[in-house]
């Protein structure tokens, strides 16, 4: 079986939920290695929702290819590498909508993901979603535009620069016992505030009282995509994420 390095993807939608998170939770939550990166005072997790089509091999030409909604919570950390202190994301769980990333994720190409059920209603700018999983719900409503706010950031732009920092994504491998790095990366790269009508997350809701508490959301629309597997497995100590 060809090992896919690289995969290419068209972005419908992205949206960037953030929560402030105590950093002391967080620590609790990540594997022997991993920091939680510390903005004003608090960690920066959140869920990354992924509306996907076009997903093919990264050797492919042309627009064909699949289609799949994807969530991912996760986690701003740090680490030390061979040239110092790099910056990323640790990725407690991924969920698709399609069976491909389900059965082939961490095998044929890089990411694990567990199986959930979307529903998406897009209307004009305004995203309304629910995901479901076995052990995990979400439940959010998102409007571009607006004014917009964050605690942790002076503006969209600074949140930008902070989320396109963390672009390499680490997680568990199959095997549960090392974790493996993905990178996400775009030729094109816009970000657009936005506002939160509603949100329920079962994991963050599963965290000590006051632990999380949302902060800012932002979308990213209409872009190309490539997901590549980077190397670099390393042992894991994972504590086990509070919901789970």
């Amino acid at each position: 079986m060809r090992i896919i390095r690289d995969v290419r993807a068209q972005l419908r939608r992205r949206l960037l939920i953030s929560y402030r998170v105590d950093p002391d939770v967080a620590v609790s939550l990540l594997p022997a290695g991993f920091r939680p990166r510390i903005v004003d005072g608090s960690a920066v997790a959140g869920v990354c929702v992924l509306g996907l089509e076009s997903i093919r091999p990264g050797w492919s030409s042309g627009r064909w290819g699949l289609r799949s909604e994807n969530a991912a919570h996760r986690i701003a950390v740090e680490w030390d590498g061979p040239d110092g202190v790099e910056q990323g994301v640790f990725i407690f769980e991924r969920h698709s909508s399609a069976w491909h990333p389900v059965l082939f994720g961490g095998r044929l190409f890089p990411g694990v993901h567990r199986r959930a059920r979307f529903r998406i209603e897009e209307s004009g700018d305004r995203y309304a979603l629910a995901m479901e999983a076995a052990g995990h719900s979400l439940d959010a409503d998102v409007e571009v535009g607006g004014e917009w706010s964050s605690a942790l950031f002076a503006s969209v732009d600074e949140a930008s620069d902070f989320y396109r920092s963390g672009r390499i994504g680490w997680s568990l491998a199959r095997d549960r016992c090392t974790v493996e790095p993905v990178a996400l990366a775009s030729d094109s790269w816009k970000v657009e505030g936005a506002r939160l009508h509603h949100l329920r997350s079962s994991f963050f809701e599963a965290l000590p009282a006051g632990a999380a508490v949302f902060d800012s959301v932002v979308v990213m629309r209409d872009l190309p995509l490539t997901l590549s597997g980077v190397g670099g497995r390393r042992d894991a100590a994972v504590l086990t994420p509070a919901g789970t």
